[in-house]
């Protein structure tokens, strides 16, 4: 039987399409359907609910140090009350998860883990750093407003997080609801994620849709949002087989964790990933843009000019900014260049495609350095 958040109820009153989603139960879509809220977050402000996601709170002496033994993050150098993309890799230089860790103004960590990961994440993380205590904070709830009004709209209930700068955080009362908010969020847009408590989650909800920028948007929307700005999904463009380098986020392996960086190594596949950094991979992520209006789906096989299988699709998604079907897969580099075609394979027939630079839309945050 899938679990609740705090916002099911509420979904149910909006009309929400719900589905079985990591072991819960959530919206897919709202009565407006997937591209108007698409479009609507775009546009304006959008307000997702992602209290299926794992907040845990990490303490414990040598925190930062020892979390870097699993992950290839500069977690030491980071300031607190800011936030920075970190991957847990295994010993081939897979990623187990990728998640987003934020320093606490007392040194302890906050984390945010993918729901489907999260229980996985946490035996792993006990497992391997016992010295640290790991609490996963159940009795809270995530919520996300994204979009080019959501600024304007979080400024008018709470002053203090109109500067509020990308990966920065800040804990604050959302009129007087205590909050803890980052500026962060999966859609390529500015925005904010808004833990608060799981009793008050409702009402902070209410209060936000009340505001006339903002829309309840479901998942569907979210998937096609960061599709287009090219953000990777665990268990799509990031897995235990797919390494860092192969998924063309290099920029996640902190310099100082680099070969020849002050604390070089010292986490799960840090050789193999040096090795790729220096002599390549044998496949990349690519963008892609259906040439026509017919879909493709995730694990159909992509061809080059001559009929050869050189990949596969991983994600794909309609995407309402761009006009048309996307998709992101994995081929050889030979055929990762940006205005090559290829062709998916849906069930004998042939779908052409063009390989288009990622993101595809530019990313819009809020930065402050």
């Amino acid at each position: 039987m899938s679990l609740e958040t705090p916002l099911t109820q509420l979904h149910v009153r909006l009309g929400a399409k719900l589905v079985e989603f990591a072991g819960y139960t959530m919206p897919i879509s709202y009565p407006s359907g997937i591209i108007a809220e698409h479009q609507h977050t775009r546009s304006k402000a959008g307000l997702f609910d992602v209290s299926h996601m794992g907040q845990v709170l990490v303490s414990g002496f040598n925190v930062a140090e020892l979390l870097e033994s699993v992950m290839p993050a500069d977690l030491v150098a980071l300031a607190p009350n800011r936030s920075t993309y970190a991957l847990l890799t295994n010993d081939m230089g897979g990623v187990r998860d990728d998640l987003i860790a934020t320093k606490l103004e007392d040194g302890r960590f906050f984390l945010v883990l993918n729901a489907s990961n999260k229980h996985a994440d946490l035996a792993y993380l006990r497992l391997a750093l016992p010295e640290l205590t790991f609490e996963l904070l159940d009795d809270r709830a995530l919520l996300a407003l994204q979009g080019p009004e959501a600024r304007a709209v979080l400024s008018r209930l709470d002053m203090v997080t109109e500067s509020l700068g990308f990966m920065s955080a800040r804990e604050c009362s959302v009129n007087d609801i205590p909050c803890f908010v980052t500026c962060s969020g999966y859609t390529g847009e500015d925005g904010f994620e808004i833990s608060v408590n799981a009793s008050k989650a409702a009402h902070l909800a209410e209060l936000l849709l009340a505001e006339t920028e903002v829309a309840p948007i479901g998942l569907g929307a979210r998937d096609s949002l960061r599709l287009e700005v090219g953000l990777c999904l665990h268990g799509h463009e990031l897995s235990p087989e797919i390494t860092p380098l192969e998924a063309r986020l290099k920029w996640a392996i902190a310099p100082s964790r680099r070969a020849g960086g002050g604390r070089e190594g010292g986490y799960p596949g840090a050789a193999i990933l040096n090795e790729q950094m220096s002599n390549g991979v044998n496949r990349v992520r690519i963008g892609l843009r259906v040439l026509g209006r017919r879909p493709v789906r995730a694990g159909q096989p992509l061809l080059n000019a001559d009929g050869l299988e050189v990949g596969s699709i991983c994600s794909d998604a309609f995407g309402a900014s761009v006009g048309g079907p996307i998709a992101m897969g994995f081929v050889h580099p030979d055929f990762s260049q940006i205005g090559a075609t290829l062709k998916a394979d849906v069930r004998g027939k042939f779908i052409d495609l063009e390989v288009v630079a990622l993101p595809m839309l530019p990313q819009r945050y809020y930065r402050t350095d």
